[in-house]
């Protein structure tokens, strides 16, 4: 089956033109909830625990989506009462939506856990965790 001359010429340019296109990318993070586990421990919000779990927290929030790798382990600088904290997002998310995962998983650990000692929320793509001592994820 032989083509007319200008439709060969019309199919290679739209040939050409499709693979010269930018291909962007865009997708949102999964911040259906996995599980969210509390520790059975409680504290006041007058405690010394609070100001510390404040500092990780915001601290893993805003340092995970610029970490190589969004993975970050912290712990705050009040000896009087430390908390320790890690966050991870799913290394296919851009920065920022990593950020927004972090927000979602931190909401949801709240929402559930208020005032404990410890908590982990686990969303499709990411994690936060605190505690009052020290562990690996």
């Amino acid at each position: 089956m032989a083509f007319h001359p200008k439709i060969k010429v019309f199919i290679t340019i739209l040939l050409i033109g499709l693979f010269e296109l930018p291909i962007v990318v865009r997708s949102v993070p999964n911040t259906n909830v996995s599980s969210v586990l509390c520790n059975s421990g409680v504290y006041s919000q007058g405690d010394p625990f609070a100001i510390s779990l404040a500092y990780v927290l915001s601290e893993l929030e805003a340092v995970t989506p610029s970490r190589q790798g969004y993975d970050f382990h912290n712990i705050s600088p009040y000896p009087n009462a430390f908390a320790y904290g890690h966050a991870a997002c799913n290394m296919n998310l851009t920065s920022p939506d990593c950020g927004t995962c972090l927000g979602a998983a931190k909401k949801t650990m709240f929402g559930t856990c208020d005032s404990r000692i410890g908590a982990r929320s686990v969303l499709i793509d990411c994690t936060i965790r605190y505690e009052q001592y020290p562990f690996d994820d």
